[in-house]
C-alpha cells in the first residue's frame, strides 16, 4: 500500500509541529528503554561470566596477566556498569510516565560514557598484562561495535556520530599507549604497526557514520508513520468514525485532496418511522441506547457494501455510494444494503434486542458535486446536488405509500428488477416533471 510521501514535510518542518515532537519523543523513550534494558542484561551476564572465568581459569589468566587482580577489577567494573544501567532504566520509566523528555546534554553525556566503557575495560586488562599490545586483538574491543550499533535505537543521528567518533579516537590513543608500554617490539613487528590501529580506529569511526545514517533513516520512517497516522486521522475527521478500514485504505491511496469534483453517486436516505412518538415518554439515555444499537449494525452493513454514512440526521442519516471512491456497482451496493438493513432489523426485533421498528429508505442516483466544504480550521466532506434533494423526497414518500424502500427510475433502470415493481408517478415540490418511483420488497 502506498504511504504518504516522505517529502510531504521535511524534518525541520515536522519538528516545528508540537504533535509530531511529542510523538517523536515518545518513540525515543520507548526505543531508549529497549536499548538500555538490553545493555543491562548484557552486563549482568558479563559480570557473572567474568566471575566464573576468574574462579575456574585462574591459572590460564595468570599466564596472560601479571596476576588475577585485574579480572576482579573487571568484575567489579562490570557490576558497577550493571547498576548504572539499572538506574538509567528506572529513570527512563519514570520520565516516560511523567511525559517528560530526557535532556539533550544528558543523552550526549551518556553517549560519551558508553563509548569510553570498552576503552576502560581494555585499559584495565592491558595495563596489567605481560604483553599490553596483545589486548588490542582481544574480544573486548568488539564492545565498541555493540555500543555503536545500539546507538541506532537512540533515534538521534548526532549521538551515533558522537559515539563512533569518541570510540575511534579513544581506540587510537589507547593503541599508541599500549604499544608504548609493550616490550619485544622486534619479535612481532606486525602487531606494533601503527597503520593497523589507525585503520581500525577509522573503521570504528566509520561504523559511527553508518549507524548515524541508519538512525536518520529510522527517524524518516517515524516521520512517514506519523504522516500516515495524520492522514488517517484527517480522513476520519472528514468522514466520521464509521468509515471501514478498507475504505480508509483506498482513500489514503487517492492522490487528490478531495477537492470539488462531479461524480455519479447513489444517495440513500434512512429514517425511523414514528420516532417522535416513540421517544416522547422515554428516558433520553434509553433513546440514545436504542439509536446506538440500531445504527451500529446498519453502519456496518453500509461499510461492508462500500458506502459511507455522510451525515446523521437525528433519527436517520444520509449515506452515499460512489464518493469519494466508487465500488463500480454503487447502485447495486446501495440496494443490497437496503435489503440487508431491513432483514437485520427484523432479526434484532425477533431476538428482542430492539423494540418494533419501522423504517423508510429512499434511493436515487445521478450526478453530484462532491468535495470539502468549510473553513481552513474545519472542513466537511459534502455531497451537493439535485440527486441529494430528490433522494430525500423519495424517502419521505414511504410515509404516504406505507412502504419501506422506494427508488427512483434512475436506480430502477440499473437494477435486475427481481424484487420490486412500479408504484406511481408523483409530483415533487420544486420539480416541473413528475417522478416515477418504484417499490422494492
Amino acid at each position: 500500500m502506498n504511504k504518504p510521501n516522505l517529502n510531504q514535510k521535511n524534518l525541520k518542518d515536522m519538528f516545528a509541529d508540537e504533535y509530531f515532537r511529542n510523538y517523536y519523543f515518545s518513540q525515543i523513550l520507548e526505543s531508549e528503554k529497549t536499548r538500555v534494558r538490553f545493555l543491562f542484561y548484557f552486563f549482568v551476564t558479563s559480570f557473572f561470566i567474568s566471575i566464573l572465568v576468574t574462579f575456574f581459569f585462574s591459572d590460564i589468566i595468570s599466564k596472560i596477566l601479571k596476576d588475577t587482580l585485574p579480572t576482579y577489577i573487571i568484575s567489579i567494573f562490570l557490576f558497577i556498569i550493571s547498576i548504572y544501567y539499572f538506574l538509567i532504566l528506572n529513570r527512563i520509566k519514570k520520565i516516560h510516565k511523567s511525559n517528560k523528555k530526557i535532556p539533550p546534554f544528558v543523552r550526549a553525556l551518556n553517549a560519551v560514557t558508553e563509548a569510553s566503557i570498552p576503552t576502560s575495560i581494555l585499559y584495565i586488562i592491558g595495563s596489567n598484562s605481560s604483553f599490553p599490545a596483545g589486548i588490542l586483538f582481544s574480544p573486548p574491543e568488539f564492545l565498541y561495535f555493540i555500543f555503536i550499533i545500539l546507538t541506532t535505537l537512540r533515534l538521534d543521528p548526532v549521538l551515533s556520530l558522537i559515539t563512533g567518533s569518541i570510540a575511534g579516537i579513544e581506540y587510537y590513543f589507547l593503541s599508541r599507549y599500549m604499544i608504548g608500554i609493550s616490550k619485544n617490539i622486534e619479535s612481532l613487528p606486525v602487531i606494533f604497526d601503527s597503520f593497523i590501529y589507525s585503520a581500525k580506529s577509522i573503521i570504528i569511526f566509520l561504523s559511527g557514520i553508518v549507524s548515524s545514517f541508519v538512525s536518520f533513516q529510522i527517524v524518516l520512517r517515524i516521520q512517514n508513520s506519523y504522516n500516515f497516522l495524520e492522514e488517517r486521522n484527517r480522513i476520519s475527521d472528514l468522514f466520521g468514525k464509521h468509515v471501514s478500514p478498507i475504505v480508509v485504505d483506498k482513500l489514503l491511496n487517492q492522490k487528490n485532496d478531495f477537492e470539488t469534483e462531479v461524480r455519479h453517486v447513489c444517495m440513500m436516505f434512512f429514517d425511523i418511522r414514528n420516532f417522535t412518538s416513540f421517544s416522547e415518554n422515554k428516558d433520553p439515555v434509553e433513546v440514545v441506547n436504542y439509536l446506538n444499537c440500531l445504527f451500529d449494525f446498519i453502519i456496518d452493513i453500509i461499510n461492508k457494501n462500500n458506502g459511507i454514512v455522510n451525515k446523521f440526521l437525528g433519527d436517520g442519516f444520509m449515506a452515499v455510494f460512489g464518493a469519494p471512491i466508487s465500488g463500480e456497482d454503487d447502485i447495486k451496493n446501495a440496494i443490497q444494503s437496503s435489503f440487508e438493513i431491513l432483514e437485520r432489523i427484523q432479526l434484532e426485533i425477533t431476538k428482542g434486542n430492539i423494540p418494533a421498528t419501522n423504517v423508510g429508505i429512499g434511493l436515487h442516483a445521478g450526478k453530484a458535486v462532491t468535495g470539502n466544504v468549510g473553513s481552513a480550521t474545519r472542513k466537511e466532506y459534502t455531497i451537493i446536488g439535485d440527486v441529494v434533494n430528490l433522494a430525500s423526497r423519495i424517502e419521505q414518500l414511504n410515509k404516504k405509500y406505507a412502504t419501506q424502500i422506494l427508488v427512483s427510475e434512475d436506480v430502477w433502470n440499473l437494477y435486475d428488477k427481481k424484487r420490486g415493481e412500479f408504484l406511481d408517478e408523483v409530483d415533487i415540490k420544486g420539480r416541473e416533471e413528475k417522478v416515477k418511483i418504484y417499490k422494492l420488497y
